[in-house]
């Protein structure tokens, strides 16, 4: 299960405002990045810094894996500041405030080697 949310506090919205201030560009990561658990990683033969494709029904995404604990098992997190992070969620809205539901969806992972991060075929 894909989860997003905000990433870092230099972060806010798909960075439209954030990403025209040269000194929070510099206190966020530049490189689209997925925190995934220390279990799954080590069960999946997945270390920190290993590019990873995850892959939803809507698209692909290639990312760089960081390993924490504050993911739980069997679960992904990405910042949505990303703008490939919510072309693999569901693209539903709220019918009253017209809020996207970027929040969370399905998502397979493989390790991939000497690919940039890029997104591939969203739908």
């Amino acid at each position: 299960m894909l989860l997003t949310g905000r990433g870092t506090s230099s972060q806010w919205h798909t960075q439209t405002r954030t990403g025209k201030s040269a000194v929070l560009k510099k206190m966020s990561p530049e490189d689209v990045y997925v925190e995934m658990n220390a279990i799954d990683a080590a069960t999946l033969g997945i270390g920190t810094n290993q590019k990873v494709l995850i892959s939803s029904r809507r698209g692909q995404v290639t990312a760089t894996v960081f390993i924490t604990n504050t993911v739980q098992a069997g679960q992904l997190f990405m910042p949505m500041h990303y703008s490939v992070t919510n072309a693999l969620t569901f693209p539903a809205f709220d019918p009253y405030s017209r809020q996207p539901s970027y929040k969370a969806c399905a998502v397979s992972l493989s390790l991939v080697r000497g690919v940039r991060d890029t997104l591939r075929g969203s739908t």
